[in-house]
C-alpha cells in the first residue's frame, strides 16, 4: 500500500488514527502499541506477505542478540555478540540485495556459468536493517558508556519485545526512511506526549501530507514520464533534449523524496510521533559537502556514525581522513544500488565531498576553520556560484545513478559533448499526454494538430519552471510553523483535492527499490 493512495487515504490511515488515538484516550497505553504494530505489519504486509516473515525473523534474530548483549555486558563476549548482531543483519541485506550483483560479477571475470537467483528485494529492507544496526551498536555503547543527555541511561537495555517491533516496524518509516536512532521514537513511546491530542502537530500533520501528496503527485509523478522515457531511448537522444531529460530526472527525485518525506513526516505527526528532519531543500546547497548536509540527512548520519567515525574520522590525519570520506560515499552509492552505476556514482560524490575539505576553493558561508591542506581556503567564490556549480556538479553524477548501465551513462556524455539535433524533443515531451493538458490537445488535434508539439514542450517547459519555483520558495517545515492564513488554507484544499484526482494515474517512490 501506497501512501498516495485511495486505499491509505480513505481507509487506512483514517482507522489508524481513530484506534490509535482512541485507545490512548482511555489509557490502554499497551494495546494502544500492540494496534501501531498490528496496523504497521498489515500495512507492510500488503506489499507482500512474505517480505512480513523476513522482517519478523530478522527482528527476532536481533532482539535475542540484543538481550545476550544486555547479560553479558560485564564480559568481552558483549562485543563479539554486537558484530555477531551486526553482521546477521548485513548478511540479511547483502544475500536479498547483492548476491545476483555479485554472481553476474563472478560470471563475466571467471568465465563461470552460475545461475542468478530468484530472489525478490524485500520493500524497505535497506532501512529496517539499517535501523537494527543502529539498535544493536548503541545498545553495545550504551552498556560501556551510557547516553549523555538521556534521562534513563538504560532506555535501550530495557526495550520490551513490543517497543522494539513498534521502533522497527513503525509504518511511516519502515518502507522508505527516515533511519530514526532508536531513542528517538522509543523515548517518545515512553513518554506521554505523543499519546495526547496534540491539535498543533495535527495540523501541521495535515499540512505536510497534503505538500508532499501534491509534490509527488503533480511534479514529481509527471517529471517521471519525462526521465523514463529519456533514459530508456538514451541512444536516440539529442543533445539539448539530454540536458532537458537529465533536469527533469534531478527534479523528480527531488520531489519523489521530498514529497515522501512530508508525507511520512506528517501522518507521524498526525499520530503524535515527531520523525527526525530528513530533506532541507538540498538544491539550495552551496557545496556538495553542504548538499548531503542536507539530503537524505538521516542516511549521512548513519554513515558517519556508525562507519566514518569508527574508522577514524578526521582524528588519524588528512590522507586517512580523505580516505575515510571516499569509503562511507562508496558504500553509500553501493547502498543506493547493486550495480558498478551507483558505485560510480558514490566515488564521484566522494571525490567531490573531499575536493570541498581541500581547501583550495571554498563557497561564502561554507568557510571551514581547517582543510585537508590548508589552514584558509586559496580562493573564496560568491554563495550564488557556489549553488549554481553544486547543482551541474550533483546534474552530471545523476547520469551515472539513473542509467541502465555503463555503456548507457557514457552515451549520455557523448551526447552531451557532440552536439546533435535530430528533433527528438517532440517524442519526449509527447509523454506529458496527461489529464491536464486534456482540453488543449483535444482541441489541437481536432483544430490545430500543428501546434501539437509546441502544446507538449511548452508544457515541459512550464512543468520545469514550476518545480523551480517551488524549489527556490521556503521548504514544507518553513511553511507549516505558522498556522496557515484562508488563502494557504484554500490552496491547500486545491492542491489536496488536484492530487487525489491524479491518483488514478500514480506511480510508486524512487527510494522503494533502495
Amino acid at each position: 500500500m501506497l501512501f498516495n493512495s485511495f486505499k491509505f487515504i480513505l481507509i487506512f490511515l483514517p482507522l489508524v488514527l481513530i484506534g490509535w488515538h482512541g485507545l490512548n484516550y482511555i489509557n490502554r497505553e499497551k494495546l494502544a502499541d500492540i494496534f501501531l504494530v498490528a496496523a504497521s505489519l498489515l500495512f507492510y504486509g500488503l506489499f507482500s506477505v512474505e517480505f512480513v516473515g523476513i522482517l519478523l525473523v530478522s527482528c527476532l534474530v536481533t532482539y535475542i542478540i540484543k538481550s545476550l548483549i544486555v547479560n553479558y555486558r560485564d564480559s568481552n563476549l558483549s562485543r563479539l555478540l554486537m558484530v555477531i548482531g551486526v553482521v546477521f543483519n548485513v548478511g540479511v541485506l547483502g544475500y536479498f540485495k547483492y548476491t545476483n550483483f555479485f554472481i553476474e560479477n563472478i560470471n563475466a571475470v571467471f568465465g563461470k556459468e552460475i545461475k542468478s537467483l530468484e530472489l525478490a528485494l524485500p520493500i524497505g529492507i535497506s532501512f529496517y536493517v539499517f535501523s537494527q544496526i543502529a539498535f544493536i551498536v548503541d545498545i553495545y555503547r550504551e552498556q560501556k558508556e551510557g547516553h549523555p543527555g538521556i534521562k534513563d541511561e538504560e532506555i535501550l537495555g530495557k526495550v520490551t519485545p513490543l517497543e522494539y517491533l513498534l521502533y522497527i516496524t513503525y509504518f511511516p518509516k519502515i518502507i522508505q526512511g527516515p533511519i530514526a536512532l532508536p531513542y528517538e521514537i522509543i523515548g517518545q513511546l515512553r513518554g506521554m506526549e505523543c499519546r495526547k491530542p496534540d491539535a498543533v502537530k495535527f495540523r501541521k500533520g495535515i499540512q505536510l501530507f497534503i505538500i508532499g501528496l501534491s509534490k509527488k503527485v503533480l511534479l514529481g509523478d509527471n517529471l517521471s514520464k519525462i526521465a523514463d522515457y529519456g533514459f530508456k531511448y538514451t541512444y536516440y537522444m539529442d543533445t539539448i533534449t539530454g540536458i532537458l531529460v537529465l533536469i527533469s530526472y534531478a527534479f523528480q527525485l527531488y520531489f519523489d523524496f521530498s514529497g515522501y518525506c512530508d508525507m511520512a513526516e506528517g501522518i507521524s505527526l498526525m499520530i503524535g510521533i515527531e520523525l527526525p528532519q530528513n530533506f532541507n531543500s538540498p538544491y539550495k546547497a552551496i557545496s556538495v559537502r553542504n548538499l548531503w548536509q542536507r539530503w537524505h540527512m538521516t542516511l549521512t548520519r548513519f554513515f558517519v556514525r556508525y562507519i566514518y567515525i569508527p574508522l577514524g574520522g578526521s582524528r588519524k590525519g588528512n590522507f586517512r581522513t580523505a580516505i575515510n570520506i571516499l569509503i562511507i560515499f562508496i558504500i553509500s552509492g553501493f547502498w543506493h544500488g547493486a550495480g558498478w552505476t551507483y558505485i560510480c556514482w558514490g566515488l564521484i560524490m566522494g571525490i567531490l565531498v573531499v575536493w570541498d575539505n581541500i581547501g583550495i576553493v571554498a563557497v561564502s558561508g561554507d568557510v571551514k576553520k581547517n582543510y585537508l591542506l590548508t589552514k584558509k581556503p586559496l580562493l573564496i567564490i560568491p554563495k550564488v556560484m557556489g549553488q549554481i556549480l553544486t547543482f551541474v556538479a550533483f546534474l552530471i553524477s545523476l547520469v551515472f545513478f539513473r542509467s541502465q548501465d555503463m555503456t548507457y551513462a557514457i552515451q549520455m556524455f557523448k551526447q552531451f559533448f557532440f552536439f546533435t539535433w535530430p528533433g527528438f524533443m517532440y517524442k519526449t515531451s509527447a509523454m506529458l499526454d496527461i489529464s491536464e493538458n486534456y482540453i488543449l490537445i483535444t482541441a489541437a488535434k481536432l483544430y490545430a494538430n500543428g501546434y501539437l508539439n509546441a502544446i507538449y514542450v511548452g508544457s515541459w517547459i512550464i512543468l520545469l519552471i514550476v518545480s523551480a519555483i517551488v524549489m527556490a520558495g521556503k521548504n514544507t517545515r518553513q511553511i507549516t510553523e505558522k498556522e496557515p492564513g484562508k488563502g494557504q488554507t484554500a490552496l491547500l484544499v486545491i492542491l489536496f483535492a488536484w492530487s487525489f484526482i491524479s491518483l488514478s494515474q500514480v506511480s510508486t517512490f524512487i527510494y522503494f527499490q533502495f
